[in-house]
């Protein structure tokens, strides 16, 4: 294909304003995530403490041990879920629906009382085998307090569901938006608690720490879509990262990047990955930092309904985050009383960096983290969770 017409279609398709889904999301559309049934760019057979990784789901389903994640039948799902009752369904997107579950002596003899989310794929959905293998592959190897953690799946015939730790605080995005997540979701406002400046930059923290882990694992792991709907809170507000669809071995040896098809969601995803399909860890730290500007002002990345010029949520306030008069202007006016305004500056800057257009510029995620213990809000700076 002419190189005109490919960056034609990457032109049009990010014209396709939309987020893609996470772990409890509402219904949004990815900006380009294509339907495969093979694991693109992972190795055949990719070793790690837990033995061979499947590449395929027929891998997995004649070799269920390779694991040691519990492996569930469909008739269990159905009862854990009420037989998918609609009064148990947690979030809708483009790879099916998340169900509340409870997995306890009445779905299997024996098996300890657990709450769980289970994720089951829609086979007409914009996810397939690949997405939902490449997630249960990584979450099935990876363990971090700051990644949702993977309880086991089920695999028959054609029915694909993931079962995860139950996150009872939803995401970041319920909170972050909630007058938006209670339209789509038809929740109670209830259900949605103030994000204070005490937990935003917990949350923040926490979700560096989850990347930080990826970036720094002996196999490096790039996520690929940092997104506030991707970013699950349990009972406490402690934040981990769900949804590892898109995620992809990171460059090791001499290799500066990986080459691949631009996946992700628009607003959110690298400028130079999106141009080139040059994927880093730092296309992470873009990610990242799209993120903690949306905490600070408190707006989507894209939002259609605000004036032309402040549509990109980064091209609009990223200017501003060095001029603190400017800055104190837009911030999130829910947060009003509840920060230092030296520590307010410090978090604007740090965004500004994760934001820069050259990969280069922007820090590590294991600098975030340092930064961001740094600031964390202690004695009257900080405000009741």
């Amino acid at each position: 294909m002419p190189t005109e017409v490919v960056l034609f279609y990457i032109l049009i398709r990010l014209l396709s304003v939309g987020e893609g889904v996470g772990a409890y999301p509402t219904k949004r559309n990815p900006l380009i995530q294509p339907k495969l049934n093979t694991l693109e760019g992972h190795d055949s057979r990719r070793r790690s403490s837990i033995g061979i990784i499947p590449e395929t789901v027929e891998d997995l389903q004649q070799n269920p041990g390779i694991s040691d994640l519990d492996i569930f039948k469909y008739e269990e799902m159905k009862l854990a879920t009420k037989h998918f009752r609609r009064d148990q369904v947690l979030g809708e997107g483009g790879f099916g629906i998340v169900y509340k579950g409870v997995i306890d002596e009445q779905v299997r003899p024996g098996y300890k009382t657990t709450y769980v989310a289970i994720k089951e794929l829609d086979p007409e959905g914009l996810q397939g085998d690949r997405e939902w293998l490449a997630e249960m592959n990584y979450l099935g190897q990876l363990r971090h307090p700051n990644l949702v953690k993977l309880i086991g799946y089920c695999c028959e015939d054609e029915h694909r569901l993931l079962v995860y730790e139950y996150m009872a605080s939803g995401s970041l995005e319920k909170h972050l938006f909630p007058s938006e997540y209670l339209i789509s979701m038809r929740v109670h406002v209830g259900m949605c608690a103030t994000l204070t400046w005490s937990r935003r930059m917990k949350v923040a923290l926490d979700a560096a720490r989850g990347l930080a882990f990826l970036h720094g694992a002996e196999m490096p792991v790039i996520y690929r879509d940092f997104k506030t709907s991707n970013i699950l809170l349990d009972a406490d507000f402690n934040a981990k990262l769900s949804d590892f669809g898109l995620a992809k071995d990171g460059p090791i040896g001499d290799q500066t990047h990986v080459s691949t098809r631009v996946l992700g969601t628009y607003g959110y995803a690298a400028p130079e990955y999106v141009m080139t399909g040059h994927l880093t860890a730092r296309s992470d730290v873009y990610a990242f930092g799209v993120v903690l500007l949306e905490m600070l002002i408190g707006r989507r990345a894209i939002d259609k309904t605000r004036p032309s010029r402040e549509y990109n949520l980064v091209e609009w306030a990223r200017p501003l985050l060095t001029h603190d008069k400017k800055l104190f202007k837009i911030l999130d006016p829910r947060l009003e009383g509840q920060y230092s305004s030296k520590i307010i500056v410090k978090v604007a800057s740090l965004a500004y960096q994760c934001l820069s257009q050259n990969p280069k510029g922007r820090p590590l995620m294991s600098q975030v983290v340092e930064i961001l213990e740094a600031l964390q809000p202690q004695g009257k700076d900080m405000i009741s969770l």
